[in-house]
């Protein structure tokens, strides 16, 4: 659990274990603090959790940036702690940072992993922007619980685990402060003019995309459409699962990103 200065940004990590590194990069509304029940899934890695600027424990910012604040700030963390070649995750919106650090700094991958994500904003996720964006600036924990919560899970996930919604519900009124809502509504708006369809057919480095078939926010059809245009990559599609595939489908989840990560460089030969 530690810091790191980057353009006078304090950066928030947490490193855990040895071997291969693997940084996971974390959805909108997540923080380093959101992975803590997969930890033990990853022990024979070096997982190192990052918050974004504007997320957890990180510093927040000053006015509005695009995602390629993100990008620039990873690339000096990876050179700053020395990591080499690293393997990297990121689900949602972390997908998309992830997408766009392949195409600047693909030698410093080995491997990427997506999850949840998309190559575009496209006109259901502006309508989704406008509306989570107004929710914010209620800084009304209820209103933006019922904004956020119903895009993000599964109906079948919605009904059979109410009670542990709202638990989180109540969490909300604790963690999410007037200085998170005007951060989340910064990090909300810098994905907006996002469109890497045509750039990441450049993307040749092992690749998994990982969909959930009830996934609103992101249907798998723009799952897909990375797939079709990422040569070098594989697709798994998590059944009865929404956007928040790690909460809804924990196990299933974390057999998919180890079996990758024990495969990605090793040819498997039929014969």
């Amino acid at each position: 659990m530690s810091y790191v200065n980057i353009d006078d940004y304090d950066i928030y990590y947490e490193s855990y274990g040895e071997g291969e590194t693997v940084i996971f990069l974390n959805g909108i509304m997540m923080s380093a603090l959101s992975w803590r029940p997969f930890l033990d899934s990853f022990k024979n890695y070096r997982l190192i959790l990052i918050d974004f600027v504007d997320q957890g424990k990180s510093s927040k910012g000053r006015g509005e940036y695009t995602q390629d604040l993100h990008v620039e700030i990873l690339n000096k963390f990876i050179e700053e702690l020395n990591l080499g070649k690293v393997n990297l995750f990121g689900i949602s919106y972390g997908g998309e940072v992830a997408m766009r650090f392949s195409l600047k700094y693909k030698e410093k991958l080995k491997s990427l992993m997506l999850a949840n994500t998309t190559c575009y904003t496209n006109h259901l996720m502006k309508d989704i922007e406008r509306l989570w964006d107004y929710a914010a600036s209620t800084y009304d924990n209820k209103v933006f619980f019922s904004a956020t919560m119903p895009f993000i899970y599964s109906h079948k996930f919605y009904e059979e685990n109410n009670e542990w919604l709202k638990e989180r519900e109540k969490l909300f009124e604790t963690a999410f402060t007037k200085e998170w809502y005007d951060g989340f509504r910064r990090a909300i708006k810098s994905a907006s003019t996002l469109d890497l369809r045509e750039e990441i057919e450049k993307i040749d480095i092992p690749t998994l995309i990982i969909g959930g078939d009830l996934d609103i926010i992101t249907p798998l059809p723009y799952q897909e459409e990375i797939y079709k245009r990422i040569k070098t990559s594989n697709m798994v599609v998590i059944k009865d699962s929404g956007h928040g595939s790690m909460y809804e489908k924990p196990s299933e989840f974390c057999t998919i990103l180890i079996g990758f990560l024990q495969t990605y460089n090793s040819k498997i030969s039929i014969t």
